[in-house]
């Protein structure tokens, strides 16, 4: 481990302590919002809030690890011999990549067919992905660096190619703003997801050292919180647009009482509106 100064120790701990604070606040709020929209949605918001669960766990693992990893003498943090295990987040990321593809797919509702299609191609591709990038995270050449990132990049094409072409029109279908969201929620999946496989060879492109460390560890991080929490938020807004919109949709059914008249009593119904 580099030796680090006051500050850049300070900026690495502090941004984690962020990311803990921030996946469990959005954990509960995804949990509890489940109730502001239909039934079938709200197992993507359960998946939304299972993804923070998991990944502020593992996040307290690794603020744990780097504080033990360091011991501060004078102004500086050298490194205290007890190794950093950064290997909590591939372990992190096998969970928790796999559910933000199925979420993604989730809050459509698209039919069983496409949906258990979509979510197993996705989620097999994710997991296979982080698997085939540890090796090269581990690795202590460049050579196998760049093969094993070479080969988690396939998955990764396969996956960004799928969310944008493998939908067929079940996108098209949408409301406008669930069509407007579902696009800005694939935009930030290629935004975030872009950045760890240029991290990843960082060591490798000259960027190393202190500077290197803090700038690693600070990028993942936010880029989790942004993966994680901000998609949730987006799968949250969608879920909302489709509750509103199927409520619109619903048809209205009306009841002739007992004195020839009609009853127009207004009721909740999974989310689309009811008159019985």
């Amino acid at each position: 481990m580099p030796e680090l100064s006051f500050t850049e120790y300070s900026l690495v701990f502090n941004v984690m302590s962020l990311c803990i604070a921030s996946m469990f606040a959005g954990a509960l709020f995804f949990f509890f919002s489940r109730s502001q929209v239909a039934k079938k949605y709200r197992p993507a918001l359960l998946i939304s809030a299972l993804v923070p669960t998991i990944a502020c766990y593992h996040y307290v693992r690794i603020l744990q690890s780097f504080s033990g990893a360091y011991t501060l003498q004078g102004d500086t943090y050298v490194a205290s011999g007890m190794p950093f295990n950064d290997a909590y987040r591939y372990a992190d990321w096998l969970l928790t990549v796999p559910l933000l593809v199925i979420e993604l797919v989730a809050v459509l509702a698209l039919s069983k067919s496409l949906s258990r299609s979509l979510s197993t191609k996705l989620s097999i591709a994710a997991a296979l992905m982080i698997v085939l990038g540890y090796p090269g995270e581990i690795a202590s050449a460049s050579g196998g660096a760049w093969l094993w990132w070479g080969l988690a990049m396939i998955p990764f094409f396969y996956i960004i190619a799928t969310l944008y072409t493998g939908f067929g029109d079940a996108v098209a279908r949408q409301p406008e703003n669930v069509r407007s969201l579902f696009g800005k929620a694939r935009g930030l999946v290629l935004i975030t997801w872009s950045f760890y496989p240029i991290a990843y060879l960082a060591p490798w492109l000259g960027l190393g050292g202190s500077t290197g460390e803090v700038a690693l560890q600070v990028g993942y991080t936010i880029a989790d919180i942004t993966a994680k929490v901000g998609l949730g938020l987006y799968i949250y807004f969608i879920a909302l647009e489709k509750t509103e919109a199927d409520a619109a949709n619903e048809p209205v059914a009306v009841r002739t009482n007992s004195n020839g008249g009609t009853n127009a009593t207004e009721a909740r119904a999974n989310g689309g509106l009811e008159r019985v």
